[in-house]
């Protein structure tokens, strides 16, 4: 009998990729204002920049193993205690400088101070973006009293603070937070899981993973002994990383689950 229910953030209950996308369409247009530049071609320079920049950078691995991402760096801070994200603080504003500045020559754009006005201006976009999925809250509404939930997400615990700060109704309905940041280890490792289940004080066969990255979610479940519902809304293809429980489309079907 399932007694708790451990939800991913990014992409589960918020729809963090379209967030993104809307912020770099809004940044992206102002450059092609100022110049005759495709903001949609904007947009993919400044993301391959960012990603060859990320994994450039001593931070990588750490990055890696606590679960934030190259677009993440483009607006986070990292005002975290802990020698790690004192090297991602002062590292982001110059990565997220770079990032812009070289997107916009390779459209032949060399103006580096329009670059810092871009990066800037993202992180403002970003927080203006807050999507969450429609079904969400129906969701969570029907689960809340009946179940033990606890968020359990990857990153850095300022930038996950920051979107649980722009969606503040979500908050409310978890009994408990986990972020990989603070904990030291992300999903994945096994070790986050154990920590989860502690907090909720109840066995593995009572609990249930709800995300939408085999990688993280589906794999950390499979390697702690965690029943895990994978949400597929993209119908991406399986993997031979991780095999999910169960299968969904829609986070609605997660209610069909537990009914049965």
């Amino acid at each position: 009998m399932i007694k708790a229910i451990l939800f991913d953030l990014d992409d589960t209950l918020i729809w963090d990729k379209k967030s993104v996308k809307e912020a770099f369409k809004a940044t992206c247009e102002i450059a092609a204002k100022k110049y005759a530049i495709n903001p949609d071609n904007l947009e993919q320079k400044v993301r391959k920049n960012a990603r060859a920049l990320y994994a450039s950078y001593e931070t990588y691995s750490f990055t890696q193993m606590i679960g934030i991402n190259p677009f993440e760096g483009l607006w986070g801070e990292f005002s975290n205690d802990g020698e790690p994200f004192r090297k991602l603080k002062e590292i982001a504003p110059d990565y997220q400088r770079e990032s812009w500045k070289k997107g916009l020559e390779d459209l032949g754009v060399n103006d580096p101070e329009f670059g810092v006005e871009l990066a800037k201006t993202f992180p403002v976009m970003r927080k203006k973006m807050a999507f969450v999925y429609e079904e969400t809250y129906n969701v969570l509404d029907q689960l809340k009293g009946n179940y033990n939930l606890l968020l359990l997400t990857n990153g850095s615990p300022s930038l996950q603070q920051t979107k649980l700060e722009i969606t503040p109704k979500l908050r409310g309905y978890f009994d408990h937070i986990v972020i990989s940041g603070a904990f030291g280890r992300g999903k994945p490792d096994p070790a986050i899981f154990d920590y989860a289940r502690g907090l909720l004080s109840v066995e593995k066969g009572e609990m249930l993973m709800v995300g939408d990255n085999l990688h993280t979610d589906v794999l950390g479940a499979s390697r702690s002994g965690i029943a895990s519902v994978w949400v597929n809304r993209d119908q991406k293809d399986h993997s031979e990383v991780a095999v999910p429980t169960f299968e969904i489309a829609h986070l609605e079907e997660l209610l069909q689950i537990l009914e049965s």
